[in-house]
């Protein structure tokens, strides 16, 4: 039987890869982004993942075109840095609200189409699930949401689907711009993992029999997701040390956000 999927942010470097890889290995595929591409390789529909009725409407159009439902990919996401000292912005609240709720409102749409193929919930989680860095609260804390939501999906219905969290550390992607745009460099700070193996190891959540609970990457990354879990205090201290030594090098010089972090580390900017 063809595995039928549904990933969303299928317009996006991640999206892009997902969808292609699917359907090399035989799975019909339709994406869903903020805007329709009718020059895709796969079918990709509009959906605001934001809004239930959006997200309703383009599953709908979806199973459709797919004639039933498999596996769906949560994968569509936002970044951008924030300050944690300070009350959330209209950006802060955009990245909770499309990381984590827009998750959910998909999920929600296609679950009992899920229920009936005794499918699987694959999220695109993150390394910041369980690690904290400076200014990048709201991305951690949709991650670290998105998932405490597949647990507890998990625990609800995970007598017929299955739930995976695939948790990547850093990839080189156009998430990071609005990152880069604020003078802001997630170089040195964390470790980095190619897209390709961040892509296999989605598929692998979405085809094999026996997908994983929250997968790791590389062996690194395996590494760093068991230690931040049970080692946090361990963890803390790498992280203050090395934003210690982020900041004695300048490199949050041009970040006007960072004034304050540079401040409290005793360097001027």
């Amino acid at each position: 039987m063809t595995p039928r999927v549904i990933v969303t942010g299928a317009s996006g470097a991640f999206g892009r890869g997902i969808t292609a890889v699917l359907t090399e290995r035989g799975a019909s595929v339709v994406g869903l982004d903020l805007k329709a591409d009718p020059e895709a390789a796969v079918p990709v529909l509009e959906c605001d993942v934001t809004d239930t009725e959006s997200c309703s409407r383009a599953v709908d159009a979806a199973i459709e075109t797919l004639g039933g439902l498999d596996a769906l990919v949560n994968n569509a996401g936002i970044a951008g840095p924030v300050d944690s000292g300070k009350p959330p912005d209209d950006r802060a609240k955009a990245i909770i609200d499309v990381n984590l709720y827009g998750s959910w409102n998909v999920t929600a749409a296609t679950l009992d189409w899920l229920l009936e193929s005794r499918g699987r919930v694959v999220f695109l989680g993150s390394r910041m699930a369980f690690l904290g860095l400076p200014l990048a609260a709201s991305y951690a804390i949709s991650k670290r949401g998105v998932t405490a939501y597949a647990d507890c999906l998990r625990a609800e219905y995970g007598t017929h689907i299955s739930v995976t969290c695939v948790h990547p550390a850093m990839v080189r992607t156009p998430i990071h711009d609005a990152t880069a745009q604020a003078g802001l460099s997630v170089e040195g700070v964390s470790t980095e993992e190619p897209i390709e193996e961040v892509i296999d190891r989605v598929v692998e959540a979405c085809l094999d029999p026996r997908p994983g609970r929250d997968v790791p990457v590389t062996r690194s990354g395996a590494m760093q997701l068991f230690v931040a879990r049970h080692a946090p205090r361990l963890v803390d201290r790498v992280v203050a040390r090395l934003i210690r030594k982020q900041v004695a090098s300048g490199a949050f010089d041009r970040a006007p956000m960072a004034a304050g972090l540079r401040a409290r580390h005793g360097r001027d900017a």
